[in-house]
């Protein structure tokens, strides 16, 4: 933390970021490319999916240059999720970008690690990451792929972007422990059957694998660490996507209260409708507050992480998911229609607020960090407003 406080602002290069995703995005993912993506096979567009690596550079901003990457910051990468998020752009982003490439950053340098993590950074190639989590917690525990060697065998269910990543992270029990290794998916020893999912612009997939060959990425020693920090990326991004979202309908209903007319008035002039808009403001507020929130405790390790990150999880879930209801409410009859966007949002907000843990879990362990764990010579590092 800087010696004298300061108000957090955006950087002209951020915004110019922020400006330039948006732009792709609106090209790219505008909802009928949307719902034509979510239908294909693959359900996205490669060509899309290699320039937002190429082109952009988007797909590994916080990545050090020596690995590949851009160099920038986590909260770079979140100004590109945040604008992504706001189209439900179609991508392995959850498996590739919020899990994958934090989870080879963090592991230790290696001829697999480091070819992997060039490979996903270009957009070359695509991930999905076949580890058990609580609450976004990695639990070894919970590990029921076994390595003999390197022979991977065992189930994952539900891997999100499994279905069509080209590489599996997986996490596999070994005579040593756990260990993370990268498993690639055209081997005939991996099966993967798609699973019906509520939303389709995130499939998922149940993976087996029957004695498939992995390269290892990370040991016993090392595996807990990059996995946590993978997940703990992963929830921070996964706020920034669902506060993305949430400004996206809150836009959306404040454009329809404005032009849709009732009794001869824009129904925006309504008292109940203000309210509700009103209320909705404070929702997103709310969350792009705690979910940058995250995002900087990552980065600086200025406040405890965990306890930023379960924060943000609980508040932006559970935002997106009330955004996403008022905003069909707003719209009326046109906006229970299956023909209106709002449903490809809702069924988002329904699928993210259970992956990497539910709010009512991350209520829970902010509560056992903050009140059961918490001792006089340990108590969470939460920011004040007064200098460090």
């Amino acid at each position: 933390m800087a010696d004298k406080l300061a108000e957090y602002t955006f950087t002209d290069e951020q915004a110019q970021l922020r400006d330039a995703v948006g732009k792709f995005s609106a090209e790219n993912f505008a909802e009928d490319k949307v719902r034509q993506l979510m239908e294909s096979d693959p359900p996205f567009d490669p060509k899309v999916w290699a320039r937002l690596g190429g082109e952009l550079g988007v797909l590994g901003l916080s990545v050090p240059e020596a690995d590949g990457g851009v160099g920038g910051t986590l909260v770079d990468q979140a100004v590109a999720i945040e604008e992504l998020g706001a189209r439900l752009a179609c991508g392995p982003l959850f498996g590739t970008v919020y899990l994958a490439i934090p989870a080879l950053v963090a592991a230790p340098t290696g001829s697999a690690r480091d070819e992997l993590l060039a490979d996903l950074v270009e957009g070359r190639r695509t991930a999905a990451v076949a580890v058990v989590d609580r609450a976004g917690v990695f639990e070894p525990d919970a590990v029921t792929v076994t390595a003999d060697g390197d022979a991977l065998s065992g189930t994952v269910a539900q891997v999100v972007d499994g279905g069509a990543a080209d590489v599996l992270l997986v996490a596999a029990r070994g005579s040593d422990g756990v260990a993370l290794y990268a498993v690639d998916t055209a081997a005939g020893e991996v099966q993967r059957t798609p699973l019906a999912t509520l939303d389709l612009t995130r499939p998922e997939a149940n993976v087996t694998f029957s004695g498939a060959s992995g390269r290892l990425i990370a040991g016993p020693d090392e595996t807990p660490r990059v996995l946590d920090h993978a997940l703990a990326v992963g929830a921070a991004l996964l706020a920034v996507e669902q506060v993305g979202a949430a400004q996206h309908l809150l836009d959306l209903s404040v454009e329809y209260a404005k032009s849709r007319l009732q009794f001869g008035r824009p129904i925006g002039s309504f008292q109940a409708v203000k309210h509700r808009l009103a209320n909705l403001l404070v929702d997103v507020e709310h969350a792009r507050s705690t979910a940058y929130h995250a995002v900087w405790a990552l980065s600086d390790g200025s406040d405890d992480p965990a306890l930023a990150t379960s924060i943000a999880q609980a508040v932006c879930s559970a935002a997106l998911s009330h955004v996403a209801n008022d905003t069909i409410q707003v719209h009326g009859g046109i906006g229970f229609t299956w023909e209106h966007q709002a449903h490809l949002y809702y069924k988002r907000a329904a699928t993210d607020a259970v992956l990497l843990g539910s709010a009512e879990e991350h209520r829970d362990r902010v509560a056992a960090m903050v009140l059961d764990d918490a001792t006089a010579d340990r108590v969470p590092r939460v920011a004040d407003g007064q200098p460090a």
